[in-house]
Formats: C-alpha cells, sequence, structure tokens
C-alpha cells in the first residue's frame, strides 16, 4: 500500500526526496546545488506529472520542454541527474520499466562560445600587460594561473604553507568555496585533485618575497568576497591591452594543459598536474591538440621512414 502511494506522488515530489536522501552529503556543495536547479526545473515544466505516469513519451517531452531554453549538453546533465533518480525508482517497483531508453537528447544552438586557450605568442603578450608589484595582486593570481593550470577554487585556498621553496612544489589540498557569501575552505573537487605541483624556480622566488609575511594558514588572494566574474573582467581588460582573443579564467588552466602537450609532455603527466581522475578525462578535454600532435607524429614518422633508403 506504501509503494502504490509513493508511485502516485508528483515526480518533481520524489526527485526532491531522492537528492536529500542520496547526494546531500555525498556531492560538493556547487553540485548539490546543481541538482537542486534541476528540480526547480522539474517542478516548474511538469508540476502535475506523476511518477508512475513516467514512460517513454511523458520523459521525451519533458526533455523536449527543458531543451527549448537550454543547449544541448546543458540538457545532457539535466537528463542525466533525472536519470539517478528514475532507476531507483524502477529498482524499488515504483515504476514497471524504465522510461529513458533511447531517450533523444536536443537542445538550442550553442552560444557562440569563446576560445578555449591561446598559443604561447599570445601568452606572452597577455603576461607583458602583468603589473607585477611587490604587493599580492589579480595579476600575481593569473601569473599562478598560468604557471600552474589549477582550478580557480584551488588558487583562491592557496596559502603560504601550501608553498614549499626549498623543493620549488606546490600543493593542492583544499578549495576555496567562493559562491558562499562568507567563503570558506573546502575539499578539492576530488581525490586526484590532491596532489603536489612543481613550480619553475623564478616563480617560486617571486612568490617567497611576496607571502613571506603573511600568516601561513590564510589565503593569500581572499580578504573579501570574490566573484568568478570579477577576476574575469579583469583577465578581458588584459587581454583587449595585449590585443589577443578575450579568454576566462578557466581557459587559462586550458592554455597551460595545451602549451604542455605541444611541448611534447606525457598525456599521463598533464593529466597528473591538471588534478584529472584518469587520463581519459584529459584526452577528451584535449581531444583536438591530440589530434594535431600525431598527424605531426604522422609526418615525422614518414619523413624517418623515407630517409632509411
Amino acid at each position: 500500500m506504501a509503494k502504490k502511494k509513493k508511485a502516485t506522488q508528483f515526480f518533481h515530489e520524489y526527485f526532491s526526496e531522492w537528492i536529500g536522501l542520496y547526494k546531500e552529503g555525498a556531492v560538493r556543495t556547487i553540485t548539490l546545488d546543481k541538482y537542486y536547479m534541476s528540480s526547480q526545473w522539474l517542478k516548474k515544466l511538469a508540476p502535475q506529472l506523476k511518477l508512475y505516469e513516467l514512460d517513454r513519451r511523458s520523459y521525451q517531452q519533458l526533455l523536449n520542454d527543458y531543451a527549448l531554453s537550454h543547449e544541448k549538453q546543458t540538457t545532457m546533465d539535466f537528463h542525466h541527474q533525472l536519470k539517478g533518480s528514475i532507476l531507483d525508482a524502477v529498482d524499488e517497483g515504483l515504476i514497471p520499466t524504465n522510461p529513458t531508453r533511447k531517450i533523444i537528447i536536443k537542445g538550442k544552438k550553442p552560444a557562440e562560445k569563446k576560445p578555449k586557450f591561446i598559443n604561447q605568442f599570445e601568452v606572452q603578450r597577455l603576461l607583458k600587460e602583468l603589473n607585477l608589484t611587490t604587493e599580492i595582486s589579480w595579476d600575481w593570481f593569473i601569473l599562478l594561473i598560468t604557471k600552474t593550470g589549477i582550478r580557480f577554487s584551488e588558487a583562491l585556498a592557496l596559502t603560504p604553507n601550501d608553498f614549499d621553496f626549498s623543493s620549488q612544489k606546490l600543493s593542492i589540498n583544499k578549495s576555496w568555496n567562493y559562491r558562499n557569501s562568507q567563503g570558506f575552505f573546502q575539499p578539492t573537487k576530488n581525490e586526484s585533485s590532491n596532489r603536489k605541483i612543481q613550480i619553475d624556480w623564478q616563480t617560486a622566488m617571486q612568490f617567497s618575497q611576496l607571502i613571506k609575511n603573511m600568516e601561513p594558514d590564510k589565503p593569500i588572494f581572499v580578504n573579501e568576497r570574490v566573484f568568478n566574474s570579477t577576476i574575469n573582467y579583469h583577465l578581458k581588460k588584459l587581454c583587449i591591452k595585449a590585443d589577443i582573443p578575450i579568454i576566462s579564467i578557466h581557459s587559462l588552466r586550458h592554455t597551460h594543459a595545451s602549451l604542455l602537450l605541444f611541448a611534447g609532455v606525457s598525456i599521463a603527466s598533464v593529466a597528473q598536474r591538471l588534478g584529472h581522475s584518469s587520463i581519459s578525462t584529459t584526452q577528451e578535454t584535449y581531444i583536438h591538440i591530440i589530434q594535431e600532435l600525431e598527424h605531426q607524429d604522422t609526418e615525422k614518422i614518414m619523413r624517418h621512414l623515407a630517409s632509411l633508403i
């Protein structure tokens, strides 16, 4: 009887309860917020859809309605979140079959994308525009991400204790929740994100002087609330001055990885430096660069073989 009653509840209610049961405390705050955003959209698009009414047709219509105002990748993410709860509902016997099978993902035309990364010459032009004074600033922040490829939240969480100048290494073991109005330390994205990154001697010397009088366990870049948009706007102005494509702070991470790959650094080393959970993540993210490098390798192989005669 209880199962029958549960099957008649609205789908958005079941999904909200499922988030609380399986996702709260198990995923990072930023990920949990995305689940609850999906819950709000579900309630908005299908307020009267009951759990037992879920079939391929009603579920496809739900995704189609969502896709009208979202790009294809966002619709795919929405689908994956809903699918997790639906499969559990099937396992619980609340619905007889899986309505997500053979579903079609649609979406509106993607907005024009900003460049994902810039080349070495453009990086050099950007760095020349930095005003690197004797005080910590967002220009130093931009330089450090360019040199290390660390994530925005990882850079914000850096403290003097994270620098080992004797071995020229930087410890990444936490991130900064900048979305919260108070801001606080939180775990890194995943276990693989906990890592030590080698930094060049010049960067090591520069930061050893910059942070020598700072509190050892306090963030070196954060002294008030930080907004990603503010830093991106500052970077935009620098890009315009340098006469290079306008990129975001996250693009500096991609730029760092691309420069290493073009320099011949192995995918495994790049993956470890970026804190990716697997090499396949790196391969998927930088597939175009890898394909270009493979094409260059093919030309090298052919030239070498031709020279043997």
